[in-house]
């Protein structure tokens, strides 16, 4: 799924520098700045459906899955992936692949809203 450059959001650009990195002098301090943030907003568990395709997934565009945590930090250094359930175990995906139901709280909307904004603008860790 490339990024697709979408026009600039002031106010979700004001609130991604002020909120998710700030202070982020490197790579490393960006992607955990984004994997707090996600932790602290997204409401686990929630429904979500697979908007795009990816080869490191399992997931088929238009799958629904029950989101139910973060993977944990050091499978997100490089993209944020989140933990599903899937075949009775957890298994890891990226969140850009997810967009929540309309029934996920609406911080949880918000903040997988944010990362998919900062990655379709082209933004990356390093």
């Amino acid at each position: 799924m490339p990024a697709q450059v979408k026009k600039k959001d002031a106010r979700r650009e004001r609130r991604i520098d002020m909120e998710i990195v700030v202070d982020a002098y490197d790579a490393h301090e960006r992607a955990m700045g984004w994997y707090y943030y996600l932790e602290a907003k997204l409401q686990f568990p929630f429904r979500a459906t697979c908007i795009g395709e990816r080869s490191i997934s399992p997931l088929r565009q238009g799958d629904k899955v029950e989101v139910v945590g973060m993977a944990p930090e050091t499978d997100c250094e490089c993209e944020m992936f989140v933990e599903i359930s899937w075949d009775g175990r957890k298994l890891g995906v990226p969140l850009v692949q997810l967009k929540p139901s309309p029934r996920a709280d609406k911080e949880t909307r918000e903040a997988v809203a944010d990362w998919h904004y900062w990655r379709d603008q082209g933004y990356i860790f390093w």
